[in-house]
């Protein structure tokens, strides 16, 4: 395969062992920054009680916990990664999880089963989107809705950005171990998400921006949250020589300067929200 070229089977297996690596730092740490998307997903997609919901890369099952809990009749959440799985499994016994693949058509589900289907920040993991949405919409009924979420561009989304900035300033490259994967930040853009939906069949699709302030306190509790609960950017900077780890220690202590407030830190977090609705 050509340099740079993205292997999707490669990238998808990374992905499953990465997050079940992670998944109690993602959950111990990220979730708090994810769920300010929740409310806004389930907005987008349940417009009424009593729906049949589907959550695909559920993570520690958060979305389908607070779908549950605004009145759904049904809730299914699906996983790539079974450590995943097993920690929502645990946190939520009154949801149903399954670990499952929506990426390569394969989602153990029947056509026009749910009422709404929804991904928080699961579509930029996917090596090969058109794919994972098509499997959307297959499962989705008619009239039911689709709504996916993703992070705004790094500028905006500071949680995330300051430490690709700090990558960037210190000249670091991937480390040859992590996969080629889907470029990062292409669903930060209205447009590629507006494409991504519409061209899965899907009517009536919007794009909403959201962002709030994520209080931490202090520096160190950024730095180690991301290092412990992300994935391609913690493999970033874990596997680098020493001497690259410290120089992009040192630029993110420079960078999360412009966050500091009073008691702890300020970081922007920035998110979209597509959603659309099956014929």
């Amino acid at each position: 395969m050509p340099q740079g070229q993205l292997d999707a089977e490669a990238f998808r297996n990374f992905e499953r062992a990465a997050h079940n690596e992670i998944a109690g730092g993602y959950r111990d740490f990220f979730t708090a920054v994810t769920q300010y998307a929740v409310d806004p997903l389930l907005d987008a997609a349940m417009d009424t009680s009593g729906a049949h919901v589907l959550d695909v890369a559920t993570g520690p099952g958060i979305v389908a916990f607070r779908a549950a809990a605004r009145g759904a009749s049904s809730v299914v959440g699906v996983d790539l990664a079974p450590e995943m799985v097993r920690l929502a499994s645990a946190a939520y016994p009154s949801v149903e999880f399954r670990e499952a693949d929506a990426e390569v058509a394969d989602l153990p589900l029947a056509d026009r089963s749910f009422d709404a289907v929804v991904s928080n920040f699961g579509v930029g993991h996917f090596p090969r989107p058109e794919r994972a949405l098509a499997e959307f919409v297959r499962v989705a009924r008619p009239g039911g809705a689709v709504a996916v979420s993703w992070w705004d561009v790094p500028a905006r989304h500071r949680v995330m950005g300051i430490f690709f900035d700090a990558m960037r300033d210190t000249g670091a490259s991937p480390p040859p171990e992590i996969p080629v994967g889907p470029p990062m930040f292409r669903f930060s853009e209205d447009l590629e998400l507006l494409e991504l939906l519409r061209s899965a069949g899907l009517v009536d699709v919007v794009v909403q921006a959201f962002s709030f302030a994520h209080c931490l306190a202090s520096p160190d509790e950024l730095w180690n949250g991301i290092i412990r609960g992300t994935v391609r950017t913690s493999i970033g900077i874990r596997r680098q020589p020493r001497a690259v780890q410290a120089r992009i220690r040192a630029a993110f202590d420079r960078l999360v300067q412009a966050c500091i407030v009073d008691g702890g830190i300020s970081v922007p977090v920035a998110f979209k929200v597509a959603s659309g609705r099956r014929p």
